[in-house]
């Protein structure tokens, strides 16, 4: 098989005529959601002439206090502009293997999803897990999760393309092509991503791995700025070769 063609973050641009918002791991701030989508929306009105595209990198859920309405939020963002990609983040997965399995899921309760739970009005006591107390949280859980909530979350991608970038909530496998990757590393994969120098057939442009300011290298662009604990919640504006942080 031939080389593939690798691109560069200097090289890398958008499709003529468009222009995407990139939102990063929001992790139940909708008091962070909230004024981004009204700065977003002031944007694009000010850009009506491009074709727009507002995509979100999944991890709407956990440790913020407010995950039932940031997922509220993106429900109804979703039904009132077509334009909007969403994407699974590794916490979406976690909650949803809970709920099929919640013995087997029960680790999402240890790293934020006991947040999630209390946002949708179920009690959770970390210290005093056992099966029987499991067996209540998970019963009391999915009596009180909308089916729309359900839906949504059923319904999130695991990557989008847009020109000459490849966006994702973790990042890619380096010794595999772009267009082969495994869900699971695009949920999950953080050191052997993060370490790897060499380029890519896209620019990946992911959220998962915390970092204090939005991480422009060759090959990748982060923009996980911790808003869960940080309050910054970042936004990436791309537009022919153009990158900036809105």
């Amino acid at each position: 098989m031939p080389e593939r063609p690798r691109i560069s973050l200097k090289e890398a641009a958008l499709p003529a005529g468009h222009r995407a918002y990139v939102v990063g791991d929001i992790h139940g701030r909708a008091d962070l959601l909230a004024p981004l989508l009204e700065r977003i929306a002031a944007d694009r009105a000010r850009h009506n002439d491009r074709q727009s595209h507002i995509i979100f990198l999944g991890d709407y859920v956990d440790r913020g206090p407010t995950s039932k309405d940031v997922v509220d939020m993106m429900i109804d963002l979703s039904r009132a502009d077509s334009s909007i990609i969403m994407l699974k983040g590794n916490h979406e997965a976690a909650m949803m293997t809970f709920l099929q399995d919640p013995l087997k899921g029960k680790r999402w309760l240890h790293y934020g999803g006991d947040t999630t739970l209390k946002s949708y009005g179920v009690d959770v006591d970390l210290a005093t897990l056992d099966e029987k107390s499991i067996d209540r949280i998970i019963r009391s859980f999915r009596r009180k999760l909308p089916d729309s909530h359900l839906q949504f979350f059923g319904t999130l991608q695991s990557s989008f393309t847009l020109g000459d970038y490849f966006f994702v909530h973790a990042g890619v496998d380096p010794a595999n092509p772009v267009d082969e990757q495994r869900e699971h590393d695009m949920l999950w994969i953080r050191n052997s991503f993060l370490s790897h120098e060499g380029l890519y057939e896209k620019v990946i442009v992911h959220g998962h791995s915390i970092i204090p300011e939005p991480e422009f290298k060759e090959n990748r662009i982060g923009i996980d700025t911790g808003a869960f604990y940080s309050n910054v919640l970042s936004c990436l504006v791309l537009e022919g070769d153009r990158k900036e942080i809105l």
